[in-house]
């Protein structure tokens, strides 16, 4: 029998990744910190190291509105197709992408808002987005009639490639009137 102690001391990010790989879905850094007894500062210390050790690795921790998850690397989306024996991911309608880049720069926003951006009616088109896991319903506006407020997914961060929204690219539009900015606004 060895006088090897049966536990190696491991870093803060090695537990952080036991912890996330095990997580059925996203965790906040909060339930993090409370599952290790540590505050929620060292955690995110924590997960910025995960981070940067993963860059070089077949997973990434993506984080979505205040949450952390480990996700495979969107380099390997083919090979973990192929592997699993999935279809390819479906091609989205240029309609789709461009609700959806409406709806991922200026969320929480109505379909309302969308269709005065987009000129046409959204209806059709979200209902879709809405069942493919890339928007979700976030709540509902203090406007008339409450209508739903949409937002993108941990699904869409997954499906481009991003981390977190904050990846997103800058929007730099022409704004050529008053109007345009109300619209902008939502």
């Amino acid at each position: 029998m060895s006088d090897l102690s049966p536990f190696i001391e491991l870093s803060l990010p090695a537990l952080l990744e036991g912890l996330l790989f095990v997580a059925a879905e996203p965790v906040s850094p909060s339930q993090l910190a409370a599952a290790l007894d540590l505050t929620a500062t060292s955690v995110e210390k924590g997960l910025d190291e995960l981070d940067e050790n993963l860059r070089t690795r077949g997973l990434r921790l993506q984080r979505h509105a205040g949450r952390v998850q480990l996700t495979t690397a969107p380099e390997l989306a083919e090979s973990v197709e192929r592997f699993l024996g999935l279809e390819a991911t479906s091609r989205l309608s240029r309609a789709a992408l461009e609700t959806l880049a409406i709806i991922s720069y200026q969320q929480p926003v109505t379909r309302p808002a969308v269709d005065a951006v987009r000129g046409v009616n959204s209806d059709g088109v979200i209902k879709s987005l809405l069942s493919k896991g890339l928007l979700q319903e976030v709540g509902r506006s203090e406007g008339p009639g409450r209508p739903i407020l949409f937002g993108t997914t941990p699904e869409f961060l997954q499906h481009f490639g991003l981390n977190s929204l904050t990846e997103l690219p800058p929007l730099n539009l022409p704004v050529d009137s008053e109007r345009d900015v109300d619209l902008l606004k939502g």
